[in-house]
């Protein structure tokens, strides 16, 4: 049982801690503020001659770096009320598909003695017109033990292959979709919960992350193949992409930086500031990460991936779009950008479509019992025996 004095106590004693952390991050956000402000009085090609040769400065500069052009792209819309606002995002959305996908899994428990994982996958389709129906379903896998067993966890119960399954799962649903709608006017867009740069599978295996490459890579060509465009989307990002390109510009500025992105161009500045609708220029991702040294040549496609940093709320920083190069080479980008903030307005704040998607795919707590309570009846008629532990049952007992 949580103890409010206790946290207030644990809290008052690291008061000076969290104090200086905030005052370091305006000092930091003010200095890298400065530096985006001379970002501004830069073109394009005088960026890429300053970054030299270096191979991955975190970001690179697309046509979109024009000398004398602000970083923050202002949102020419205006409205006096949510009326308005949605008026005009159900003319943006108005018989244009959109498409989200979203999953949650179920690891396997050492509660019970027979490992077994499960994956729910939803796939909201939106054709945005009165003669279609949504489409609003899911499709649900088991992982056996001998699916599971090829990779375990460092506690000895496999759980990679459930996030790969569930990735992969991800991937496969909006591909069939991409196919599906290839050519279809007004212009699709396709939603993908999270980013198209998946750093953190440099920490995987080798050959879980090859699968992932595949996956994340795959979905990357089949968006351009189909002119489908696709949209990455983090609603809170860390990444410091745009910061250690200015890190790397314009010195001196701190090493490492401890400031993000999406914090820096929140503002305040005149650069920095944002409101809602506006976004950032595109930039090329040229991230330098650990999956970055690992990846052969022909495995690199970071540079094949923009991000743009949009303002979908009046208070929060701004969500971070991962897109396909050729979105903007197709110059589609405003186009695809505007779909977006409608989906926004819909949503209030957020995606409408992805939103529906996760409350569709969402695994409760009391979601996984009745996985467990299904599970053994099934088990039961195998003749399997499914033992659970006394611990977990004494726990269960108790809350």
């Amino acid at each position: 049982m949580l103890s409010p004095a206790h946290v207030v106590s644990a809290l008052e004693r690291k008061r000076d801690r969290l104090s200086a952390f905030d005052r370091l991050s305006s000092e930091e956000r003010a200095r890298y503020g400065e530096a985006l402000e001379r970002l501004a009085g830069l073109d394009c090609d005088a960026v890429w001659r300053q970054l030299g040769l270096i191979d991955r400065p975190g970001a690179r500069t697309t046509v979109e770096r024009v000398a004398g052009e602000p970083v923050v792209r202002r949102f020419a819309q205006e409205w006096n009320h949510h009326g308005a606002a949605r008026d005009w995002a159900l003319e943006v959305l108005r018989e244009r598909t959109t498409v989200a996908v979203d999953g949650s899994e179920i690891s396997p428990s050492r509660d019970y003695s027979i490992p077994v994982g499960a994956v729910q996958v939803a796939r909201f389709v939106n054709p945005h017109c009165a003669d279609d129906q949504y489409i609003k379903d899911i499709v649900f896998d088991i992982l056996p033990p001998d699916e599971l067993m090829d990779e375990a966890n460092v506690d000895g119960f496999p759980d990679q292959q459930v996030k790969l399954r569930r990735f992969a799962l991800e991937c496969q649903l909006l591909t069939e979709e991409m196919e599906r709608l290839a050519g279809r006017e007004p212009l699709p867009v396709c939603f993908f919960d999270g980013s198209l740069v998946i750093s953190f599978a440099a920490n995987l295996p080798e050959s879980l992350r090859r699968r992932y490459l595949a996956a994340i890579t795959g979905l990357l060509h089949t968006s351009q193949d189909t002119g489908v465009p696709l949209v990455g989307y983090i609603d809170t990002s860390y990444a410091h992409d745009l910061v250690t390109m200015l890190h790397i510009l314009f010195h001196p500025l701190p090493s490492e930086p401890g400031i993000g992105d999406a914090a820096l161009l929140r503002g305040p500045g005149a650069q920095g500031s944002m409101g809602w609708g506006d976004r950032s220029e595109a930039l090329v991702c040229a991230r330098d990460d650990e999956l970055a040294t690992k990846l052969s040549p022909d495995e690199r496609y970071y540079e094949r991936v923009h991000f743009v940093y949009l303002k979908t709320t009046a208070t929060n920083p701004p969500a971070r779009l991962d897109l396909p190069a050729w979105v903007l080479e197709a110059g589609l980008l405003e186009e695809v950008l505007d779909v977006v903030r409608a989906e926004c307005v819909v949503g209030v704040g957020y995606p409408y479509a992805v939103e529906t998607a996760d409350a569709t795919a969402v695994i409760t707590a009391r979601d996984r019992e009745r996985f467990y309570g299904i599970l053994q009846e099934f088990v039961d008629r195998l003749g399997v025996e499914l033992r659970y532990s006394r611990k977990a049952l004494s726990k269960r007992g108790r809350r």
